[in-house]
């Protein structure tokens, strides 16, 4: 068997803070080592002449929107998978947080269809605190609120089976991300390793006991 038949996408969502991009690379770093082809596709919102953060309006929120929409249709027909730091899902839950709660600029119908663009999307959750890089804020208050609002929509946006659910604590240099790349590919009705990577030469790293608390959930579990 050769390249998939059709390529995947894959979405790391949440509020900010949470790990999203060391998780998007070790994700990446699994299906490369799966002998699969692999696009990642950064968070597009630190290029946002705009504003970010808690000061940013439904006009820099809508940006940031758009160039994530952009972003995939760029890069989604380069590889098997395209990785991604963010998906539309967290981004509208900022934009309608910009925007006081109202669709200001009647995005939804939009963002309900391009959801469904995704074949996998993993949320993490923020059990970790918040520390400065110098872009993002710093807020836990700005931080939950982002949570809820995606709490309250993320299950109109996604079926079950398209969710997996990750405490951010768990993300590290030690977590397996076989089990997930292992559902991607069944979600694909594919193989997950390529032509002339056997099975038994992938070492599984071990995973460290996790703490006490919540625990990896896949949707439809």
């Amino acid at each position: 068997m050769g390249r998939w038949q059709r390529n995947a996408k894959v979405a790391f969502i949440g509020s900010h803070g949470i790990r999203k991009t060391t998780a998007a690379h070790g994700f990446a770093n699994a299906m490369q080592r799966a002998g699969r082809s692999v696009e990642y596709g950064r968070e597009v919102v630190r290029d946002n002449p705009l504003g970010i953060n808690e000061g940013a309006t439904g006009e820099a929120q809508l940006w940031v929107i758009v160039s994530q929409i952009r972003q995939e249709l760029t890069l989604a027909p380069k590889a098997e998978v395209l990785v991604l730091d963010r998906g539309v899902m967290d981004n509208y839950a900022y934009y309608l947080r910009a925007c006081g709660g109202v669709d200001r600029f009647a995005i939804e119908p939009m963002v309900q269809e391009w959801s469904k663009t995704y074949d996998l999307v993993i949320r993490l959750f923020p059990d970790v605190d918040l520390s400065s890089d110098g872009v993002r804020s710093t807020s836990d208050e700005f931080r939950l609120e982002i949570e809820s609002i995606l709490d309250g929509h993320l299950g109109e946006l996604l079926p079950e089976e398209a969710l997996v659910n990750i405490p951010a604590s768990q993300i590290g240099d030690g977590f397996d991300w076989w089990p997930i790349a292992e559902r991607l590919a069944a979600l694909m009705h594919e193989p997950l390793f390529a032509d002339g990577i056997p099975k038994r030469r992938i070492v599984r790293k071990r995973r460290p006991k996790p703490p006490p608390g919540p625990q990896m959930t896949f949707g439809d579990a």
